[in-house]
């Protein structure tokens, strides 16, 4: 199941606009696509949330665009930033990457952001919205998935197993 970045955002606002403005911090993050054989490529990207969709554009041929035409399953992994200090969380985004060839909404798009042409769009269907931090002494993993509620999960640094938190209107109780 694959939802887009506007139903996700209606479905669970705060953490959309917690792992939003996290990628939002930096214009460069990491693209993981899948090569012909099967192994993983990582390659930069600047991910674009604009109209309601996470958009993912790309220089024409390029080795991503042609793995995600062959292969739509992407991970978009938020740039960590300057140091080890994580202080915002580590935030991925997963799902499949669906190409747009309609003229009309590559236009609308190429105006708002005036990319170099041509070039490969695609928008984002999201399967699963990932963000891991450090609260305290605690691992604390949010993961969302169409479908299904929100998962908070904490982990401690002891042998004790990681709780998982219940959900109450989208948010940690």
């Amino acid at each position: 199941m694959t939802t887009s970045w506007a139903d996700f955002e209606r479905t669970d606002p705060r953490f959309a606009s917690t792992v939003r403005a996290r990628f939002e911090q930096y214009k460069h993050h990491v693209l993981a696509t899948l090569r012909a054989d099967g192994s993983p490529r990582l390659t930069g990207l600047e991910a674009d949330f604009r109209h309601g969709e996470l958009w993912l554009g790309m220089m024409p041929n390029s080795r991503k665009a042609l793995d995600l035409r062959r292969d739509p399953r992407f991970a978009l992994y938020a740039n960590p930033g300057p140091d080890d200090s994580m202080s915002d969380g580590d935030v991925r985004i997963s799902g499949r990457a669906v190409e747009v060839t309609d003229p009309a909404v590559i236009a609308r798009y190429a105006e708002a952001v005036a990319p170099p042409e041509p070039f490969h769009l695609f928008r984002a269907d999201l399967t699963e919205v990932v963000r891991i931090s450090v609260e305290g002494e605690e691992l604390v993993l949010r993961t969302w998935r169409p479908g299904h509620p929100p998962r908070t999960i904490r982990r401690g640094n002891g042998d004790e197993p990681p709780r998982v938190e219940p959900e109450r209107d989208g948010a940690p109780a």
